[in-house]
Formats: structure tokens, C-alpha cells, sequence
């Protein structure tokens, strides 16, 4: 019987199409989400670091040696990074060591952080009260970024569950009901048409929702799959409930 179902889908080659390139793309929108969690990780974990480091140069340490004793006790992946970059420092500057480890970490903050030590290291600035304003402004502002993300996080998913799955659910369960395939009803080509909207439509919803987030690049990978599973439950649901 399922044998059979799936088989009913031969004739909508845009939807087999798009469900093939669409498993395809999911390959390519992996790493960025990697990525971006990594980096969210980082940034997280930077005002607490930041304030370690406060606390440890308050204490008489020097600021590399407080880096140094910091990244032992930092979570993942910033303190292993950091270990990494300060390793590196033996056979060349401390500043070298900073400026990589801002390359390495990918983030804007860490970036500008390290830019500002480094100038603070060249002025002597008082590094102690520097590096604890640091650390609440940018607790401060992750706190923010995260409540911004929690709130449009979740209605974008909204977006996408809606128009992906609840719209074309819905429209197919009325019309395999009202129109059954086991009455006579000849519906092929209102199928292919409406099927073609709600591709359409799941497209633009997921945009929508990766702009909502400012992340509209990355969600571009699973536009094709999401697509193409509009499209399937439609015109499962019409088999389905019409016979």
C-alpha cells in the first residue's frame, strides 16, 4: 500500500525534482549553522572571560599569563582556541597571538575586543577597569541578541510550520474531501496548479522567515526541500482523505 502511494507520485516531476535537489542543498546549509553556533558559543562565553581576566590582572598577573590561565578554565570553543592561539605566541608577538586568535574565533566581537587590548596594551591604559566595563557591556548586549533570536526564532519557525505544512495540509484534507479522486472527479490539472502555489508560497515563507532572523543566505539551502515537502503534503493529503 505505501509501495503504491508513493508510487501515485510519479507523474509531478517538479516535485521529485525539487525533492532531490533539495536533500542535495541540505549538505550546503549544515556548515553555516555549524558555524553560527560556534560562534554564538564564543561569544557567550566572552563576558565571563573578559571579567576573569579583570579579576586575575587586578590580582598582579600580567595580561598574558592571565589569557593563559583563563583559557584552562574557559568552556569550549573558546578556551581551547585561545590555548591554541597562546601556543603559537612562543614563536612569535603576543599581539600576533591576539590578532589570530580574533581571525581564528570568526566573531565581530571578539575581533573588536582584541583590537581594543591591544591598543590598551599600547597606551598602558589601566587594563583591570577596561576589561571589566568590556564584560558587562557585552553581557549587556548577548543578552539582548539572545532575546531578539529566542522572540523572532520562534516565529519564524511559526512562518514555515504554517505555510509548509499547515496551509497545504489543511487546502489538501478539504479537497480530497470535498472533490474525492473515488468519485470521478477530474481535479489533475487544479492539482498541479495548486501544488505550484504552495511551492511558491514555501519559498517565500522560508525567506521571509531567514530574513526575519538576518540570516537569509543560510536558510537559501533548504528553500528547495521545503518546497518540495509542500508540495508532497498537498497532494498526499488529497490521495489520502479522496482515494
Amino acid at each position: 500500500m505505501l509501495f503504491r502511494f508513493l508510487e501515485s507520485f510519479s507523474n509531478q516531476p517538479m516535485m521529485l525534482m525539487l525533492g532531490v535537489v533539495g536533500l542535495a542543498m541540505i549538505g550546503g546549509g549544515i556548515p553555516p549553522i555549524r558555524e553560527r553556533i560556534r560562534r554564538r558559543k564564543i561569544e557567550n562565553a566572552l563576558p565571563s572571560f573578559l571579567e576573569g581576566l579583570s579579576d586575575e590582572v587586578g590580582a598582579g598577573l600580567g595580561i598574558q599569563e592571565a589569557m593563559q590561565h583563563q583559557a584552562k578554565t574557559a568552556p569550549a570553543p573558546l578556551g581551547p582556541l585561545l590555548v591554541e592561539t597562546l601556543k603559537e605566541s612562543h614563536s612569535s608577538s603576543f599581539d600576533a597571538a591576539l590578532s589570530s586568535f580574533a581571525t581564528k574565533s570568526r566573531s565581530s566581537q571578539v575581533q573588536r575586543v582584541m583590537h581594543l587590548l591591544e591598543t590598551a596594551i599600547e597606551q598602558n591604559a589601566p587594563l583591570q577597569e577596561i576589561l571589566m566595563n568590556l564584560s558587562m557591556d557585552y553581557e549587556r548586549l548577548n543578552d539582548l541578541m539572545n532575546k531578539r533570536e529566542s522572540e523572532l526564532q520562534g516565529r519564524g519557525i511559526l512562518i514555515v510550520l504554517f505555510v509548509c505544512i499547515g496551509l497545504p495540509g489543511l487546502i489538501g484534507f478539504l479537497v480530497g474531501l470535498f472533490t474525492p479522486a473515488s468519485s470521478g472527479f477530474q481535479i489533475e490539472g487544479f492539482l498541479s496548479t495548486f501544488s505550484l502555489f504552495f511551492a511558491v508560497a514555501s519559498a517565500v515563507g522560508v525567506a521571509v522567515s531567514g530574513r526575519m532572523l538576518g540570516r537569509m543566505r543560510d536558510t537559501m539551502w533548504f528553500v528547495p526541500g521545503w518546497m518540495a515537502m509542500s508540495m508532497f503534503i498537498f497532494l498526499g493529503a488529497t490521495k489520502l482523505i479522496g482515494g
